[in-house]
């Protein structure tokens, strides 16, 4: 009879400690930290003085202004508090491009009612990519409008935008589609100019993670 007691006595006392364990426990590991990094804090490597970059400071990305899709003056100033999504892109791609815009579809959905995220992208193609063209490509694509931008411009300002500002390989196909070269990279940039990731946009996987990391510098702000 005393042993029984006794075994009461502990479980009772176990019962009495959970929500002690459980305090703790929250204490100890409840805080989680997502470290998002800020790419080029040292600024970039530019071996053949090709850009004009800091190579020392912490790269942001520079200004620059193109024409939407809806015929808008877009850059870098409409950048500024945002967090924004970018890729580069040409609407007659026949390989990666396809893939790219229906994971950015995606991206789009995820904040379509979120104001402070935003997306561009740009053709390396501004030939053949008028406003005109982007329109229906957005169109075709479901972009939400105000939200997902299709840019065009000045092709060697492109060019020097995509390798010296958002630092991906870009080189001119002349014409011929299958002669294009461009990074399959989706970029993501603060609201303060600096590039905080790389996600190949042919990857479903990395494009969640691009989902998931811009929420939580969205949260972060």
């Amino acid at each position: 009879m005393k042993g029984v007691r006794i075994l009461q006595g502990l479980v009772l006392v176990c019962i009495l400690m959970i929500p002690v364990l459980v305090i703790v426990f929250l204490k100890s590991f409840g805080t989680n930290y997502y470290d998002i990094p800020v790419f080029f804090e040292k600024g970039v490597e530019n071996p053949f003085q090709e850009c004009d970059v800091s190579e020392n400071d912490q790269h942001y990305i520079p200004d620059f202004e193109l024409i939407s899709h809806q015929n808008i003056s877009m850059g870098r100033k409409e950048m500024e508090g945002k967090i924004t999504i970018v890729d580069f892109f040409f609407t007659s791609c026949p390989s990666i491009c396809p893939v790219m815009s229906a994971e950015m579809e995606r991206v789009d959905d995820a904040f379509r009612d979120i104001d402070e995220v935003q997306i561009y992208s740009i053709s390396i193609d501004p030939e053949y990519d008028t406003p005109e063209v982007l329109q229906a490509y957005a169109e075709r694509h479901n972009a939400t409008p105000g939200k997902w931008q299709f840019l065009t411009g000045d092709k060697e300002r492109i060019y020097d935008l995509a390798r010296c500002g958002f630092i991906l390989p870009t080189l001119d196909g002349y014409g011929e589609p299958d002669d294009f070269v461009h990074s399959d990279k989706f970029v993501l940039v603060d609201e303060l100019g600096r590039i905080r990731g790389y996600y190949s946009g042919t990857n479903r996987e990395d494009v969640d993670l691009l989902i998931l990391e811009t929420k939580i510098l969205l949260h972060g702000k």
